[in-house]
């Protein structure tokens, strides 16, 4: 039983939904319970023969009855492993795990910091201290988050493990038909293109990204932008790219079903985030071969390796970023070559999705022969 906290398009849900997927083909019988009612991956989870419900959950306020509704569905459902992912529902299987009998339970962080839009998340830091005995081991999605949460004792350091996000190798590479077709259709042709997806919100920082790509656009006048997704911030980024001069070089595309065709259809790829666990979008774009520009922090300097498949600059720079743009920008065709064979040649060996779906089943296994449950 996998339970998180939404699902909409997000990083950790897109992972959520292809481990359930993938385990699933595998032979598992799989479960996702999400806490607040889906807006997305329904569809394509029931097509796969996952089992979708939700707790209803619309309201932002602590709600007990949760406990009650999640304790009804491990009775009647009784999984071997019950698996959260996101902070509330990482918290709320470790609440109902005295309430009911599951040899196994599993939380992973997906970020190096889950504070909310507001706060310090001191709050969640100790809620996961409090709890943390309720749960058999807590993951992380990077080494930097787990290296965070030991220090700030919001997991024992014997009690916690990386385990790191997998991208569908197959479904992010180059194709050279879908490139040429989508830049016709986009009229991108001679110009270079930069993309960046993922929600419009806080960590992402993209007053960061705008501000690095108004210094470029000075420069470099055949440079474009590509935003994909959504999110409460979209309204005053728009309106920042406007103050900054460059809103007919920046194309705000919103959420897009089309992911793997833009990142063909981009030459570069670039992340402003503030902080990170270990972000999808940068997998899914080193997966195509995008070098790339992105801040260092979280996770991503476990999948850029710098001067090697892209440059990592401090976050909150945009003068640095910039700076890294222009260097992918000024690389010969023959260098760029070599960082796209990289990228792509350090995520099919470290970061494809059937090798962490490994990683995943071993643990589990690890954890029921513990338990006297699994037998080889």
């Amino acid at each position: 039983m996998l339970v998180i906290t939404s699902l909409a398009r997000g990083g950790a849900e897109a992972q959520v939904t292809c481990l359930a997927i993938r385990l699933r083909a595998r032979g598992w019988a799989v479960h996702v319970v999400c806490l607040t009612p889906p807006e997305a991956y329904v569809e394509e989870l029931e097509e796969a023969g996952v089992l979708v419900t939700s707790l209803g959950i619309r309201c932002k306020l602590p709600d007990p009855r949760v406990v009650w509704r999640l304790r009804k569905r491990v009775t009647e459902w009784r999984p071997h492993v019950v698996h959260g992912h996101m902070v509330h529902a990482n918290l709320l299987v470790r609440l109902v795990r005295p309430l009911v009998h599951v040899p196994a339970v599993v939380c992973t962080a997906h970020s190096v910091d889950e504070r909310g839009r507001f706060g310090s998340g001191r709050l969640r830091v100790l809620a996961y201290r409090l709890t943390d005995h309720l749960c058999d081991l807590t993951t992380q999605v990077s080494q930097a988050g787990l290296e965070r949460y030991v220090s700030l004792r919001a997991a024992a350091k014997h009690r916690i493990r990386v385990v790191p996000n997998g991208v569908d190798t197959e479904c992010y590479r180059a194709h050279p038909a879908a490139r040429c077709s989508l830049r016709d259709a986009m009229n991108l042709d001679k110009l270079f293109v930069w993309i960046a997806v993922g929600r419009l919100m806080l960590p992402k920082d993209y007053p960061n990204m705008l501000q690095a790509f108004a210094c470029l656009a000075r420069e470099r006048p055949a440079a474009v932008l590509l935003i994909v997704g959504d999110g409460p911030l979209r309204p005053e980024m728009e309106q920042l790219a406007r103050s900054l001069g460059v809103a007919e070089r920046v194309r705000f595309l919103g959420i897009r079903q089309d992911v793997p065709g833009l990142l063909n259809a981009a030459d570069a790829y670039v992340m402003s985030s503030a902080w990170e666990g270990m972000p999808m979008v940068l997998l899914e774009a080193q997966a195509v071969g995008l070098p790339a520009a992105a801040t260092d922090v979280g996770g991503n300097r476990e999948v850029i390796a710098n001067g090697v498949t892209g440059y990592l600059v401090p976050p909150k720079d945009p003068e640095a970023l910039a700076q890294a743009m222009l260097r992918v920008m000024d690389l010969s065709a023959e260098e760029r070559s070599s960082m796209s064979a990289a990228a792509r040649s350090r995520i099919v060996a470290n970061f494809s999705l059937d090798h962490v779906v490994d990683l995943w089943e071993d643990l589990y296994r690890e954890l029921l022969t513990q338990k006297g449950v699994w037998v080889d």
